[in-house]
């Protein structure tokens, strides 16, 4: 019965060691393949991406403050930009109405790039 639980042990012990051995080799050979896919561009030196509204419309605000007075609603669709921040609001211009005013960042949201290197 001992040996049984000695093979056993074996066994498992050589199976999870077998793919740690050949790592080395194939991680070599995926970074010399990396190493001639880089980009020329590093991630920093890109531009931020845009802003985008992630529901049909957002109400844009006099004060960032969901109790001050709707100034105009900004939809989907629209293209806008972003000035400024305080909290969790955002100072935006709306560049198909001209309507500039606060709105909650819960609705608008920056994307983001993953950079590997």
């Amino acid at each position: 019965m001992r040996f049984n639980r000695i093979a056993i042990s074996a066994a498992i012990l050589g199976a999870f060691a077998l793919p740690t051995l050949s790592a080395p080799a194939a991680s070599a050979a995926t970074a010399s393949t990396a190493a001639t896919a880089v980009p020329a561009v590093s991630c920093q030196s890109l531009p931020p991406l845009p802003y985008a509204v992630h529901t049909k419309a957002v109400t844009i605000r006099s004060k960032p403050s969901a109790k001050s007075t709707a100034l105009g609603v900004l939809y989907k669709s629209h293209k806008f930009s972003v000035s400024k921040k305080s909290g969790n609001w955002l100072y935006i211009k709306d560049k198909k109405t001209g309507v500039k005013g606060w709105v909650s960042a819960k609705y608008v949201y920056r994307d983001i790039r993953m950079c590997l290197h």
